[in-house]
């Protein structure tokens, strides 16, 4: 068992796992830059990278999530091309490569990239040709990376059942799994239950953003009434726990069920204290939910707009809670059970990959 605090290199050389990262939250800056220039994109506050990249974390940390919302137009507006997608969808899977993740959910909505002309289809397969191209890109470098897709629906349209049916005939050719995010409040998970149904009909895997805007009632709609395999943050099931004076803690009904059902919760800390979910990385709930053993996982959600990668992220928990290479190996064993790829997929990748790489590291610290 390791006690000390990890380095930030050890950190980026561990392997990780991340599940909830948005593609069109996570554009390097020079690239949007680029990208504007080449489609005559002409909103872009600064055309300097550096100057870009602090203008995005500088804008999201308003403390709403609707603001936070507001600045993916920025991002979307040079996503609008079959050439875009690809580029942006590759160079995501380099960089997370990079940071020494191991495998990645990768997340977006077609239904937001169609300016230009293109067809939902057309959108799914310049990402799916992207990623293609960035395991490649990653293997050469001597990084291997499975990275699988997640094709998201807008909770605040009206496109849920065409999103699903659009992520089931692709099921066996990269998309993993679906999802339903946007603003929450106003627009419940329960206003999508025939796309979920078909989803389920299908034995098709899905998450929900819930619980991170809106309360309890969000948390319970997305597992109760609609089925879903993960939460997407999750953060306000802390509402259901109770801490007293001297410790004890207990739990409520939903909380207990999440516990007891090993529900995953894909929480993103600095997003949330970004969006005002909570005040700072050490008042999340991510550390008493871990000591309780929820199936808490650690994720970016969007990079660009937090400033922050897998490593940042696991190295401002360390700092905010002592976190040693025993918690990271943990948190990373969560997300890779809870993936959405096969058992047999999720098992190798954890006997071959994930322990012999937290072995290796942490002997060195020995």
């Amino acid at each position: 068992m390791t006690t000390t605090t990890p380095t930030l290199d050890s950190i980026r050389r561990a392997p990780k796992v991340l599940l909830h990262d948005h593609l069109d939250g996570g554009l390097r800056p020079t690239t949007l830059i680029e990208l504007a220039r080449q489609v005559r994109y002409d909103r872009l506050p600064t055309t300097n990278a550096d100057d870009l990249a602090n203008w995005f974390v500088e804008a999201c940390g308003s403390g709403s999530l609707e603001r936070y919302l507001e600045t993916f137009a920025h991002t979307l507006g040079v996503m609008q091309t079959r050439e875009a997608l690809v580029r942006v969808a590759a160079e995501c899977v380099e960089d997370l490569a990079e940071d020494g993740v191991v495998y990645a959910e990768i997340r977006y909505a077609p239904e937001l990239h169609l300016e230009r002309g293109l067809s939902l289809e057309e959108v799914v397969e310049a990402v799916l040709e992207g990623v293609g191209e960035g395991q490649r890109r990653a293997e050469a470098a001597g990084r291997r990376i499975r990275v699988g897709t997640l094709l998201t629906a807008m909770r605040q349209n009206a496109r849920s059942q065409e999103i699903a049916t659009l992520s089931i005939r692709y099921r066996d050719q990269g998309v993993v799994g679906c999802d339903l995010a946007g603003p929450e409040v106003g627009y419940p998970p329960t206003q999508h239950l025939d796309a979920f149904e078909l989803l389920r009909d299908e034995n098709f895997h899905f998450t929900i953003h819930a619980g991170e805007a809106s309360g309890l009632p969000s948390i319970w709609q997305a597992i109760q009434r609609c089925g879903a395999d993960r939460l997407g943050h999750g953060l306000r099931i802390i509402d259901d726990v109770t801490v007293a004076d001297d410790g004890a803690v207990k739990l409520g009904r939903l909380a207990s069920y999440l516990l007891d059902k090993r529900i995953p919760l894909e929480m993103c800390p600095t997003s949330n204290v970004q969006t005002g979910a909570v005040s700072s990385v050490a008042e999340h709930p991510i550390d008493l939910l871990r000591r309780l053993y929820f199936r808490v996982t650690v994720n970016t959600d969007n990079r660009l707009m937090s400033g922050t990668s897998m490593s940042q992220e696991f190295a401002r928990l360390a700092e905010a809670f002592g976190y040693t290479l025993d918690d990271m190996w943990w948190f990373t064993v969560n997300a890779m059970k809870s993936a959405l790829i096969p058992y047999e997929a999720r098992r190798a990748l954890i006997a071959e990959v994930i322990e012999p790489g937290y072995t290796t590291l942490k002997s060195l610290r020995q």
